[in-house]
């Protein structure tokens, strides 16, 4: 195994990958343009409190510009697996390996089925570190994996893995059953890394609460019945060896909770919520980890932009962001079937602006509500009582999205007002204001051309 890749320079890559590197020139990375423009210019840097150091390895965004990889590493979020699988394609052969050091669980599974071949080592990293900045990584705690054949054997290719983490000073252990210690640390992910984010808080304080105990015995309790159910049994008191491990590191955050902090997407649905989903295929009630996936969904869940969703906000007590089906849960009353009822020579579905004005609390001297294009080109203004009276947003035509041709995604229309120019095409904010706002309409006297 001469030539190694690594792929990804977060937390876990980078850490294990500069280890590997230090003292190896054989040791290439594989990163995203950000990454790869930091480490091309400043190097991947380790800081700990054992020191501080910087490798410079090659890298590049392409595999196929680098040696062709004889051990690839992942050490990438498990939701970026597929992407990943389809860079490396192109440079795997017959003989090269494969090890993963990903959270989850079906990894491998998902590795071996797509590639149709036994080329997969599985692993498990034991390590707390952040991205302090692109290509810089912050190590506080740990820095273990453990490696080992899916079938259990000791082969020739895990004694070379081992080795090469021993020359990079990385504690390495065989595991005779590799698949029992990734639900181990499954156990451990799918109680501290929901809780953390849920408290808002360190680990400690989830140990530290004597009602959290049952919390994390019921977590624990309903991932080892899935385990089982899979032909790998857990430890009866796998709930007390997860308390006791957690001491030693009390003091942290977890990746879900520095991802969350971050703006990152995170691996609920590889952890808990892949407990919801095998116990609902096995028929094993797993209540709680669904509730601790509903709830991490709803937290970390991203607000929605872009083309499909109209903000609202401005003037207003919290803004709302809605998509179609948003709009169509609105109460009946604010939805006209078919606007040639109301403007003639036009057809859709459309919502009521006073429909929509009614979801935010608006502020007591609120006046008037601008209509913005989603490119920021156009805009209208009306008075508050103009847009409830008048205001329509078309957003469906013939059972389908409102099509861009037609001024879609949302289309502002004022039938009875007799201002055809308060017309705007392409919403995507709707800005409540106390005093007027921006108008990219003719002046009054010209708008009988529009």
């Amino acid at each position: 195994m001469k030539n190694i890749l690594m792929v990804g320079a977060g937390s876990v890559g980078g850490f294990f990958g500069a280890h590997l590197a230090k003292n190896n020139p054989n040791v290439s990375f594989l990163l995203r343009p950000k990454t790869l423009a930091a480490v091309k210019q400043n190097g991947l840097t380790i800081r700990s409190a054992n020191g501080t150091f910087t490798v410079r390895p090659q890298a590049a965004a392409d595999p196929k510009e680098l040696p062709k990889p004889d051990l690839i590493i992942l050490g990438v979020k498990a939701f970026d697996l597929d992407e990943v699988m389809t860079q490396i394609e192109p440079v795997l052969t017959e003989n090269t390996v494969i090890l993963t050091l990903q959270n989850g669980i079906d990894t491998e599974d998902r590795i071996i089925a797509r590639v149709q071949r036994d080329c997969v080592v599985g692993g498990v990293a034991f390590i707390y570190s952040k991205i302090a900045a692109p290509g810089v990584i912050d190590h506080y705690k740990k820095g273990a994996v453990a490696i080992g054949e899916l079938m259990g054997h000791e082969s020739g290719r895990v004694l070379k893995i081992k080795e090469l983490f021993a020359a990079a000073g990385i504690p390495c252990h065989l595991s005779k059953d590799i698949r029992r210690s990734k639900w181990e640390k499954m156990c451990w992910n799918c109680v501290f890394n929901p809780i953390t984010v849920l408290i808002d808080d360190k680990v400690a304080k989830a140990l530290d609460h004597p009602e959290m105990m049952r919390v994390i015995h019921q977590i624990v309790d309903e991932v080892a019945a899935v385990s089982a159910a899979v032909k790998v049994p857990l430890p009866a008191d796998m709930a007390e060896r997860v308390v006791k491990a957690t001491q030693e590191i009390r003091d942290i955050h977890t990746s879900m909770y520095d991802d969350w902090k971050a703006g990152r997407q995170t691996e609920i649905a590889y952890l808990n919520g892949y407990i919801v989903q095998k116990g609902r295929e096995l028929g094993i009630p797993t209540p709680v980890n669904e509730v601790m996936t509903a709830m991490i969904k709803t937290i970390t869940e991203q607000e929605k932009k872009g083309a499909g969703v109209v903000r609202i906000d401005g003037a207003v007590v919290q803004a709302v962001s809605l998509d179609p089906a948003a709009l169509r849960q609105l109460p009946e009353e604010h939805h006209v079937a078919d606007v040639s009822t109301v403007m003639p020579g036009m057809t859709g579905k459309a919502i009521r602006v006073k429909g929509l004005l009614d979801v935010p609390a608006l502020a007591i001297e609120a006046d008037h509500v601008t209509f913005h294009s989603l490119d920021g080109k156009y805009a209208a203004t009306l008075t508050l009582q103009q847009a409830r009276e008048f205001g329509l947003l078309l957003y469906e035509l013939n059972g389908a999205p409102l099509p861009d041709g037609k001024g879609g995604p949302y289309r502002l229309i004022t039938p009875g007002l007799g201002d055809l120019c308060a017309n705007v095409k392409g919403v995507g904010r709707i800005e409540v204001r106390v005093g007027n706002g921006k108008d990219t309409r003719p002046p009054a006297e010209e708008r009988t051309h529009c």
